[in-house]
């Protein structure tokens, strides 16, 4: 039995996670590795139960499309600033765009480009993300989202035009999509962002922090009592 990229890939990431190589990367995303464990065990064992129907010869997937979009909507809720929220937003937004236009212009038959179209997707999608969310976080959340998106978008025109048989979101190949897409964007914010950090001498300080804040925050701190001698 041949696994589905997707699962093969979250399987590695699992065993990333639980060896603490990824430990960084979850704690730039404010995410510790029970949390990362815990989503990614639910997609790979939602991804083989049966799918929800939600009407009109339409379903969910569990793992495909379910749990993914939940998690991105529990990183956008606790993203640190609202900075990092509309970065998210926006990048979401024009991902999804771009991925929707690429799946009318780029060729109907696969044997006539050069890439699978499963992975143009996510390669459009992953570096549309990582260009407009630039944090870690941000690129993941439009890296899953666009995906999930337009797997939504393609649904409802095939229950609008009444096409025959049924269609389920987040399904065997958007499976794959979504999960190369969203480490993509991910796996692109880390090593670009932490190239950044050191060409600027060390990790910087978080943006969206204002400096008026840490301004106060420094003045308020009681000042050490002068010396005997030393004028007042």
């Amino acid at each position: 039995m041949r696994l589905p990229v997707g699962t093969i890939t979250l399987l590695i990431v699992a065993v990333l996670v639980y060896f603490g190589v990824a430990q960084r990367l979850l704690d730039r995303m404010r995410l510790n590795d029970r949390t990362a464990i815990l989503f990614i065990g639910a997609m790979l064992i939602g991804a083989y139960l049966p799918d929800i129907p939600l009407g009109n010869r339409l379903t969910i997937n569990i793992g495909g499309g379910l749990i993914p979009i939940a998690f991105a909507l529990y990183l956008w809720f606790t993203a640190d600033t609202s900075r990092e929220r509309w970065r998210a937003f926006w990048a979401t937004l024009v991902s999804t765009a771009l991925v929707y236009a690429a799946t009318i212009f780029l060729p109907e038959e696969p044997q006539t480009i050069i890439i699978d179209p499963i992975y143009a997707f996510a390669i459009i999608a992953g570096l549309t993300a990582y260009l407009f969310g630039r944090s870690r976080r941000a690129s993941l959340i439009a890296g899953i989202l666009s995906i999930a998106l337009n797997d939504i978008i393609y649904a409802i025109q095939v229950v609008y035009h009444g096409q025959a048989g049924s269609t389920s979101i987040g399904g065997a190949g958007i499976f794959d999509t979504m999960i190369v897409s969203a480490l993509l964007a991910a796996a692109l914010a880390e090593i670009i962002g932490e190239t950044r950090e050191k060409m600027a001498g060390g990790h910087q300080e978080p943006a969206g922090e204002p400096r008026r804040l840490r301004l106060v925050e420094q003045r308020s701190q009681p000042e050490s009592s002068p010396k005997e001698g030393e004028d007042r």
